[in-house]
Formats: structure tokens, C-alpha cells, sequence
């Protein structure tokens, strides 16, 4: 679990702003921003009502976990939208469907819990990183139940928990917006309408 008392101490953006990452901005020119963004707060250690919007409207993120020797690791999830759940004020919860059973993510987070979720929004042009710990919770039946929807037919194998250290928003550059199907479907309805009646018109005064 997460020590509160000595989080307070430090900026919550120390979970990725190492002693070497800070020397890396020192000696590129931007210490001095991000210093004056951790004076002011940084970023985020709880989900706020904006965060947990964010989220609801998400059918998809990346997991990334790391093994003890440090081997990176990225995974995509995918769900109904809001499958990846606000189950406390610093805590989020998924269920875990089967898939090729490789099972690294399950590895990786019984040797390493640290782990991180990296979620996109294309159409809105928004990214949202969140780092914290992560584990696997198999022995709990109304957890599991609790986050599973009904709606969505996957076999759920096991429930994941994660608890959130830090999360902050990023800017929208060099993010190309794409747009889900049933948004795109909706336009294509909309223009093939028009273009019916447009050619309504245009048989109506040829017969005329």
C-alpha cells in the first residue's frame, strides 16, 4: 500500500520525476517549469469528478507493468465503455477477461507491482497518464461480480486492482483525432439522407 504520510512530503509528480529525469531537464532548460508546476500542486494523487467522466466514456487503455528486472511490458485492454472503473477516491478496478493466456501482465505484477495506464481519447485529442501499483485479486467473488457488465460477453478470470500514485494530463500535440464507428455511422446517416432528398429535388425538376 501507498505510505500517505511521506507522499505529502513530496510532489506526486516525484513518481516519474526522478533524481535523473530532473537532471535531464535541468540540463535541457525545463526544471525550472516543472518546479514552479509542483509549487502549485503538480498533479494529481485522486480521482476527480473530471477524471472519473474521463474514464467512463473510455472502451479501451494500455497497462504497462515490468518484470524485476526491470523488462517493460504493454498491454491493451479493451472493454465496453467504462469497464475500467472509480472504486475508491485513489483506487480503480477492472475484470480481467480471458485472452492468449501468455499471462506476462500476471507475472510481471506477482514479482513487480508498480504499474501504469495510459489512456486516449482521439476524437476529444486528450491523453491521461496514470502510475500506481497493481495486483491481480482471484478469491474475490463479489469484486469480480461488481465489475462485470452484462452487456459484454467475456469470461472474466480474475479482478484487477489499482491503486493510483499520480496521474496528470497530457497536451494534445501530434495527437491525429480518429472517431468510433457508431459516431462515423451517424455522420454517413445523416449526409446519405440529405443526398436522398437532394436527388429527390433533382428528379422532381427534370420531370417538371
Amino acid at each position: 500500500m501507498v505510505d500517505e504520510k511521506s507522499e505529502d512530503k513530496t510532489p506526486a509528480s516525484d513518481v516519474a520525476f526522478t533524481p535523473s529525469v530532473k537532471a535531464a531537464q535541468r540540463r535541457r532548460g525545463s526544471r525550472d517549469g516543472y518546479a514552479r508546476m509542483e509549487e502549485k500542486g503538480g498533479w494529481q494523487r485522486t480521482v476527480t469528478p473530471d477524471l472519473a467522466a474521463f474514464l467512463g466514456e473510455r472502451d479501451s487503455f494500455y497497462l504497462a507493468t515490468a518484470s524485476a528486472a526491470g523488462q517493460p511490458y504493454i498491454q491493451h485492454r479493451g472493454g465496453p465503455k467504462g469497464f475500467l472503473k472509480v472504486v475508491g477516491e485513489r483506487q480503480l478496478a477492472f475484470a480481467d477477461f480471458a485472452g492468449n493466456r501468455q499471462y506476462i501482465s500476471v507475472g510481471n505484477l506477482a514479482e513487480n507491482d508498480r504499474a501504469h495506464i495510459f489512456l486516449m481519447d482521439y476524437a476529444g485529442r486528450q491523453r491521461i497518464k496514470i502510475w500506481g501499483r497493481a495486483r491481480f485479486v482471484e478469491d474475490d467473488g463479489e469484486l469480480l461480480q461488481s465489475l462485470v457488465m452484462p452487456e459484454y460477453k467475456a469470461k472474466p478470470e480474475r479482478a484487477v486492482v489499482f491503486d493510483i500514485e499520480a496521474w496528470d494530463v497530457n497536451c494534445p500535440q501530434h495527437i491525429t483525432p480518429r472517431y468510433p464507428e457508431e459516431v462515423i455511422e451517424t455522420v454517413v446517416h445523416k449526409l446519405q439522407a440529405r443526398i436522398a432528398e437532394l436527388e429527390a429535388e433533382v428528379a422532381e425538376l427534370r420531370a417538371g
